[in-house]
């Protein structure tokens, strides 16, 4: 490129981002009403439908040239560009945890999408300030997202009826059973655009990142353990094998590796484990229990795999056995039966691929601009919990990034909100991250 087609180039960015930031203050009010509309709108896992028809109905009221609710019940919109170009996938997941223990949350009702200027974490996480914030469950994880990635597909709607080129197609995409864990939502979304035929060449999710650009995050397994004993009434102990009494011993084996045994990822931290699940039975009174039940959350450096953390398990069961004949346990990685709204079931390995793209990497970078053509500052982080990007970036390897107004502090807990002054900034940087990824090469795309 010659100084005058990058000078051409430059003053045409210009003139489109300060467009794209004049339609970000007529849409704003819109944006933020939707927003509380969704999360008065319970959509727990397996029960996603009626915000699932919000979320279609607000992209055809804005103008998408196509949307479309597959069989699992995802829902896609697409802006279709001008020009030929790359497709750039924005997604989000419609679920939502439970809102647990009303009490607990301050006085907002958790389906309420309340409101008000309230005390909240600042940009740079070194304090809190005070900010207007909507109030409510999923408002942080991941509804206020999803709406700021909708109506920035609505700004480029009007850009393009008045006249801009839009290179490439923008394309949100709604899941659905995203916080089992088993990722069937994004698993069977690129199974239907798939067959489709509409191609996916990098995808930007509005996971929890406070105006950061994410670039990865750890892998996760959930390891069941069981441990089987023989009962016995309680008043004669010694004619049984308390399970129980057998599985603390591994658990004790257990913590003793991961305490001076893990893996570290330079950017991703170290690998871990934590017991999050045990029972037994039959359970009952005067009964010495025959099964003991354990659940870890096992998670992975890029560097490691689930059936080698697997394995790891097995190991400590094959020498513990060796040492104590009445010691028996089997390990397997936890597998759920899964039910979408739409009555779709499947039962998935509870497993998620650790993943990280560098800074370096053309996506990053040209994200990364659109962010300093904005005068935004520019910053990186790395998920501490997992998200549908295993699926995207470290099983099929399309170039992708987390991006969105939301703050992980806020994630799953009674304080669940998001500040409306970061919801207008991630919809003035959803479409300008758009434009500056959809000039970008095919070979751009690719993960090594």
């Amino acid at each position: 490129m010659d100084q005058r087609e990058f000078n051409e180039n430059r003053n045409e960015r210009i003139d489109r981002n300060e467009r794209i930031i004049q339609l970000a203050e007529e849409f704003m009010p819109g944006m933020v009403e939707f927003t509380r509309k969704v999360i008065q709108c319970p959509s727990l896992s397996g029960e996603e439908g009626d915000v699932a028809a919000l979320y279609a109905d607000e992209c055809r009221k804005l103008g998408f040239d196509e949307v479309f609710t597959d069989e699992w019940g995802n829902v896609t919109g697409i802006v279709r560009g001008t020009e030929e170009g790359p497709t750039i996938m924005y997604n989000g997941h419609m679920d939502h945890v439970d809102i647990g223990d009303v009490s607990e949350w301050e006085g907002y009702d958790p389906y309420g999408g309340q409101i008000d200027i309230c005390e909240i974490e600042n940009e740079m996480r070194t304090g809190v300030e005070m900010a207007e914030c909507i109030h409510g469950r999923a408002a942080a994880d991941v509804k206020a997202g999803i709406a700021c990635q909708i109506y920035s597909g609505g700004i480029l709607v009007r850009l393009k009826k008045e006249g801009y080129p839009v290179k490439g197609n923008y394309m949100f995409t709604g899941v659905v059973l995203e916080e089992p864990a088993e990722q069937i939502g994004m698993i069977t979304l690129l199974e239907t655009l798939k067959g489709r035929q509409i191609p996916v060449h990098g995808v930007v999710s509005c996971e929890a990142t406070g105006l950061r650009l994410y670039l990865g995050h750890r892998g996760r397994v959930e390891i069941q353990v069981e441990v089987q004993g023989i009962t016995s009434h309680g008043s004669a102990p010694w004619l049984g094998i308390n399970a129980v009494n057998k599985a603390t011993k591994l658990i004790q084996a257990i913590e003793e590796k991961y305490q001076k045994d893990f893996l570290v990822d330079e950017k991703l931290g170290k690998s871990s484990i934590a017991l999050t699940v045990i029972n037994c039975s039959p359970g009952s009174m005067c009964i010495v229990p025959d099964r003991c039940r354990i659940t870890f959350d096992r998670r992975l450096v890029p560097q490691e795999t689930p059936e080698e953390a697997v394995q790891q398990i097995q190991e400590l069961i094959d020498e513990m056995t060796e040492q104590d004949a009445d010691f028996r346990a089997t390990v397997s990685v936890a597998a759920v039966p899964r039910k979408s709204y739409t009555n779709k079931e499947a039962t998935l390995p509870n497993i998620k691929q650790g993943w990280k793209i560098e800074e370096d990497h053309p996506f990053v970078k040209a994200a990364a601009r659109a962010l300093e053509y904005l005068g935004e500052p520019v910053s990186y982080g790395y998920w501490d919990f997992g998200t549908d990007l295993a699926v995207v970036c470290g099983k099929h390897k399309i170039a992708a990034i987390g991006y969105s107004p939301m703050q992980e502090l806020y994630c799953h807990r009674p304080v669940d909100k998001v500040r409306t002054d970061f919801m207008k900034r991630a919809l003035v940087g959803n479409a300008a991250i758009f434009n500056e990824l959809t000039h970008l090469e095919e070979d751009d795309f690719l993960i090594p």
